[in-house]
């Protein structure tokens, strides 16, 4: 569905259909970031006031935080890519379950709440199956910055008479717990030294907002973080930049189908491992400043990679990474390190015909084999995505049911796919029983 078109309650339902497509040729814009406009959106409460977020993709899980950010007493309005948030009616601290658990993001709105209002009322987190993400370090980080946290049935709450500077390590560079761990310290009296924290892209961007409504900030880009509270935080603008997994979703699509594709916005210098893995496999990246040239000619060749925390491979990218691996000539292994669930799609893919032996948390691949279109299912959000690349090189028609999961982080897949020459398209569930009856291209 064109961005254009969507509202903030309409629930996308339905599925992908795609058919093979031997060469993607033009441009394709990339939509800002998903994993950056969420805390972003989270953080906004810290300061009684306004906050303009610009180059906001319009999908499910913003839609989703504004449902939570209104319920909390927020005013939210959200038009062309703008998004304009008014926190001084704040008046709840209970985040809705039914929203939480769709989404994972939910969690870091604990720390501003605290901050504001003394209290958090939550529940655990939803979002992708893609395996264990326990919440024990947002805990731990609330607790160590003054608050404590009871348990009654499956709601949490979490309290405090303010919230204060700490020493915080984090024994695993967790990009959740980072996020919460710099709104604790936005929101905290004194100064907050948090080690072990996360260098993704996204931590730098949260800081730079951060900055931007007054908090000071040392560090940024590094494993160390030094943050201190401004007494007084002012109204904000911020523009959010291009989506990292968007990009390096559309250039494994390139590498599956072949071709030709200017990514414009595409933020080049937050995808070194992905672009250095795209290279090693035979496909040619030129960075300009207003965007990445993808070029595919030709079968790739075989990778082994791993995923990793940031300047690691991503694992976001790994299914979309398993699914341009079945185009390479030769046995590809792909290590998953981070998410003991994500090779769910692999079993997805094995229904088009692909060759994808998994022991423990590795996947070897054997590309080149013949595909043929079949039904699949997304089963999460960047497995969907990966399910509709590999519909790019299956023979006849791929159909992707569940596209709601896809819909969470992809404004248009089908629109920026078919503007590249993509046979592809969305079939809302209305038309979704009479349209799997037959080929209705």
């Amino acid at each position: 569905m064109p961005a254009t078109e969507k509202n903030e309650t309409a629930a996308e339902t339905g599925a992908v259909e795609v058919r093979e497509t031997r060469r993607l040729t033009g441009e394709i814009r990339i939509q800002g970031s998903k994993n950056a406009v969420l805390p972003v959106m989270a953080a906004s409460l810290l300061h009684r006031g306004t906050t303009v977020i610009r180059n906001v993709p319009q999908i499910q899980d913003v839609f989703c935080m504004i449902r939570i950010l209104r319920t909390l007493g927020c005013g939210v309005t959200f038009a062309e890519n703008t998004l304009v948030i008014e926190t001084g009616t704040l008046t709840s601290c209970e985040i809705p379950e039914k929203e939480a658990e769709k989404m994972r993001s939910s969690i870091m709105l604990c720390a501003p709440l605290l901050a504001r209002l003394g209290e958090a009322v939550f529940g655990q987190p939803g979002g992708c199956s893609i395996g264990r993400r326990p919440i024990d370090l947002h805990l731990k980080v609330l607790a160590e910055t003054g608050a404590s946290v009871t348990e009654a049935g499956d709601r949490m709450s979490a309290k405090t008479c303010g919230l204060h500077g700490a020493a915080i390590h984090l024994p695993y560079p967790s990009v959740g717990a980072t996020e919460t761990a710099l709104m604790a310290a936005a929101g905290a009296e004194g100064i907050t030294v948090l080690t072990g924290a996360a260098r993704e892209p996204e931590i730098g961007i949260l800081c730079r907002f951060l900055q931007g409504m007054g908090v000071w900030i040392e560090g940024i880009g590094s494993g160390t973080l030094t943050v201190k509270r401004s007494a007084f935080l002012r109204d904000s603008e911020f523009t959010v930049p291009g989506d990292r997994i968007v990009a390096g979703t559309y250039l494994g699509a390139v590498m599956a189908a072949g071709g030709e594709v200017f990514l414009r916005d595409a933020p080049d210098s937050a995808m070194g491992e992905n672009l250095r893995m795209a290279e090693s496999m035979g496909t040619e990246t030129q960075v300009f400043p207003e965007g990445i040239r993808i070029r595919q000619d030709g079968r790739l060749r075989t990778v082994s990679l791993e995923t990793g925390p940031y300047p690691g491979f991503p694992t976001d990218l790994q299914s979309v990474m398993l699914a341009a691996a079945l185009r390479a000539e030769g046995i590809s292994k792909i290590r998953e390190m981070v998410f003991e669930e994500r090779f769910a799609t692999a079993k997805e893919l094995q229904k088009l015909g692909a060759h994808i032996i998994i022991e423990g948390n590795t996947a070897y691949v054997e590309g080149g084999r013949r595909l043929s279109g079949a039904l699949v299912r997304a089963r999460d959000l960047r497995g969907g995505a990966a399910l509709v690349i590999a519909g790019l090189m299956a023979e006849g028609t791929t159909l992707v049911d569940g596209y709601s999961c896809i819909a969470r982080g992809y404004e248009d897949i089908c629109g920026d796919l078919r503007s590249v020459g993509a046979a592809i398209r969305f079939i809302a569930d209305d038309n979704y029983a009479h349209d799997r009856a037959g080929d209705r291209w």
